[in-house]
């Protein structure tokens, strides 16, 4: 192409027919080469490319150059009788009553030299006919293929088009049932659709904890079921109240239902989380009075927000692709910027705050609103990334010890060093205790507990203020605060106590 400056169906074309003719010679199989390429915003995207290689050697039958062997047309090594497409075509009719893995059909024909890239090119030619039914995992934009390939299956093309589609369709949800007894994965989706299909019949939703519960398994696994679910059965839907708490239901319950359960659970949620809500935002309080208090010349941004309802500090951010349930913007605690000196670049922080047990996933999320964002994220050649001078920090009250994460290479790595890899720093409620500890502070008082007794965010400030003032009259600070609140935390309770009856 670059030679000739002629398109490359020519180039193709025209060596193709000189190889036919014998005017050159191809390499005897084809080779397969991993192509990269970047797509922008979808990332980088990887698929296998087949091609050959052509030599002018005249009056040679074959030559062999390279390690590679190059052969004539006439002596190509094909096996007489039906081609790798028939092969995998006819046994798909042939057992039109079941659905296969494509690892499953090439293992079945592996004698026939099928491998399963064979297998796949031969499916998707049939499906742009109509004749097969390819299932996989769907995304937003997509589908990807199960752990053992994509699942496919015959469609009788002698059967009314609606029959043969519902029964093809049948045909793998008994194929995905079989499989459940031994991947824990699709069992546990399985669950989750008899359960969303349940609660929605009672005119219900079905709340992440409450899977959870039912499916008995950590919130990562459940975490990992759920999208599997939500890819595997476009039916189950999604809904995010308050852009935190997730519900989910089948495509069944009218609008005008889905509206009515809409308002009773943001309702429960008003009642049952308060306290929550409460605590989690002093922790982030918490977390701005020290990086105000230990951090040189920080300049904290702000944001109005409508009718003034949320914290000045807490930004929100533009995403350019959904995060999380999150389509169009993402909130982050607090944004900082520090310029260590007049000739050097101004460092910006980004901080998310979380109250309870850190895991992986929260990290991941964080990361991912940081590079997905128009304000500090970039394209680059090797996909989405966080701008140069952008540094996350992720404050949580308590991080899982036990939890680490598995990499490619199998190795496992600690959290912490997980996310010290994609330049996120992680603070810890501890590390905050060991500075009041150091001001001299009893060990009784704790960010954790001041959290818990203040009635908001301004209340919070203002009992570190004072301890770090006085730090030998603490813990009297600490009682009095408590007993100023006492109608806070028993309002808290009455709420709960009325909620427990209700339900």
């Amino acid at each position: 192409m670059e030679q000739t400056s002629l398109a490359s169906k020519q180039v193709e074309g025209s060596l193709y027919r000189l190889w036919k003719k014998g005017g050159v010679l191809r390499t005897e199989k084809p080779i397969y080469e991993a192509l990269k390429s970047f797509k922008g915003r979808a990332g980088i995207k990887k698929n296998t490319r087949a091609y050959h290689l052509y030599i002018f050697a005249p009056g040679r039958d074959s030559v062999g150059f390279q390690g590679v062997r190059f052969v004539k047309c006439e002596d190509r090594l094909e096996e007489p009788g039906e081609s790798k497409a028939e092969l995998v075509r006819r046994f798909l009719e042939n057992n039109n009553s079941h659905a296969f893995y494509a690892t499953e059909v090439a293992e079945a024909l592996k004698e026939n030299g099928i491998e399963q890239r064979d297998v796949m090119s031969t499916v998707r030619r049939a499906e742009k006919q109509g004749l097969v039914y390819v299932r996989g995992y769907q995304t937003h934009d997509r589908q990807t293929p199960f752990k053992e390939g994509y699942l496919i299956t015959w469609i009788d093309p002698s059967k009314p088009r609606k029959q043969a589609l519902d029964e093809a369709v049948e045909r793998t949800e008994k194929a995905l049932a079989q499989n459940a007894a031994t991947s824990p994965i699709i069992e546990r989706v399985h669950m989750i659709r008899d359960t969303v299909i349940e609660t929605t019949k009672l005119r219900d939703l079905a709340s992440f904890e409450f899977i959870q519960n039912k499916l008995g398994c950590t919130e990562y696994e459940a975490e990992g079921a759920l999208k599997r679910a939500m890819q595997l059965y476009p039916d189950l839907k999604e809904a995010k109240l308050f852009n935190a708490y997730r519900y989910y239901y089948h495509s069944s319950l009218s609008e005008e239902e889905l509206k009515a359960c809409t308002a009773m659970k943001e309702n429960y949620i008003r009642v049952a989380k308060g306290k929550m809500n409460r605590v989690g935002h002093n922790w982030e309080a918490c977390v701005e009075w020290f990086i105000d208090k230990f951090t040189t010349g920080a300049s904290f941004r702000t944001q109005s927000h409508h009718e003034n309802r949320m914290d000045p500090r807490r930004i929100t951010l533009h995403l350019v692709r959904a995060i999380g349930g999150r389509k169009y913007n993402a909130e982050v605690d607090r944004i900082w910027e520090v310029t260590p000196g007049i000739f050097s670049q101004t460092i910006v922080y980004v901080l998310e705050c979380k109250w309870g047990l850190i895991q992986k996933n929260y990290i991941d999320d964080f990361f991912d609103v940081l590079r997905w964002s128009k304000e500090f994220g970039v394209d680059t050649p090797e996909g989405r990334q966080v701008k140069q001078g952008i540094v996350g920090v992720f404050a949580g009250s308590a991080f899982n010890p036990k939890e680490s994460v598995r990499l490619k290479d199998e190795t496992e790595i600690s959290l912490a060093t997980y996310a010290a890899r994609m330049n996120i720093q992680l603070l810890k409620a501890s590390d905050f205790n060991q500075k009041l500890y150091e001001r001299g502070c009893p060990n009784i008082i704790t960010n954790q507990k001041i959290c818990k007794i203040a009635k908001d965010e301004k209340e919070v400030r203002e009992l570190l203020e004072d301890m770090w003032k006085n730090p030998t009259k603490s813990e009297g600070i600490s009682a009095n605060t408590a007993e100023k609140n006492k109608e806070v935390y028993q309002f808290e309770k009455m709420l709960e106590a009325k909620l427990d009856c209700s339900s």
